[in-house]
């Protein structure tokens, strides 16, 4: 009988654990930190002249019609740009309000992280003059484009359209990493990639639109990732007293 609830009592031990907040070890964060670096840099080598966003999106552009034909495409609105979005967000909100109820750190952790990602990219976006491919002279609009670090043009139009908010969304399920990695980091790695591969496929949808440039949501799916690893640490540090070996 003592044997049994020892092992009962080791079992509700280790799910407590699974709910907690745990630390990373400082090598996860140096080895996330210089990948960003890597491919901060990649990514600012193809934005540098837009010719890789110009010949993915010139495959979407209709040059007799002057338009996007997909830019209104029931499809590709209500699936990609609303139905994926919402289900994302609704995602996160059920996380945060069931973390909450059950009273489980970690997933209150990752629902934040859900919404902190994308928080990062909108108020980039908000603040940036590159406008939306459909919006630039060279696709039937009215606004000039320049590169990433170019000068802005006096005529940049309506701008906020960098990095891209709509894949922001999908990328923010990349944070379910943090939820699995001290149980199941395969699982973990999973999800990344997964969450990855997500935005991915919703920004691209909005590149058939016209809506974004492929560099756009490259460049979002960084600032999502960075903004989650960077929370994730200093949360974790402030609310675990003692690291926790992996």
């Amino acid at each position: 009988m003592a044997a049994q609830d020892a092992s009962r009592l080791a079992g509700k031990d280790r799910v407590n654990k699974t709910k907690l907040v745990y630390r990373l070890p400082v090598s996860f964060y140096l080895y996330q930190l210089s990948g960003l670096v890597v491919l901060g840099v990649l990514f600012s080598w193809l934005s540098r002249d837009e010719g890789l966003d110009r010949l993915i999106t010139g495959y979407w552009y209709d040059a007799a019609s002057h338009s996007f034909p997909l830019q209104k495409n029931p499809l590709l609105d209500l699936i990609n740009h609303r139905l994926l979005k919402d289900i994302v967000i609704a995602g996160g909100v059920i996380a945060l309000i069931y973390g909450v109820i059950r009273r489980q750190p970690r997933l209150i952790t990752v629902a934040v992280l859900f919404g902190l990602g994308a928080l990062a990219v909108g108020i980039l976006k908000a603040t940036s003059h590159h406008s939306c491919p459909w919006d630039l002279v060279e696709y039937g609009g009215k606004a000039l484009s320049y590169p990433l670090f170019g000068q802005v043009p006096p005529d940049s139009g309506p701008g906020r359209c960098f990095p891209g908010g709509h894949a922001s969304s999908g990328f923010a399920a990349m944070a379910l990493f943090f939820l699995f990695y001290r149980e199941r980091p395969t699982l973990a790695w999973c999800c990344l990639a997964g969450g990855a591969a997500l935005g991915l496929i919703m920004g691209y949808g909005q590149v058939m639109r016209g809506a974004h440039f492929f560099s756009h949501n490259l460049w979002a799916g960084w600032w999502v990732w960075l903004t989650q690893v960077v929370v994730y640490g200093l949360a974790s540090t402030f609310m675990v007293k003692e690291p926790q070996s992996l």
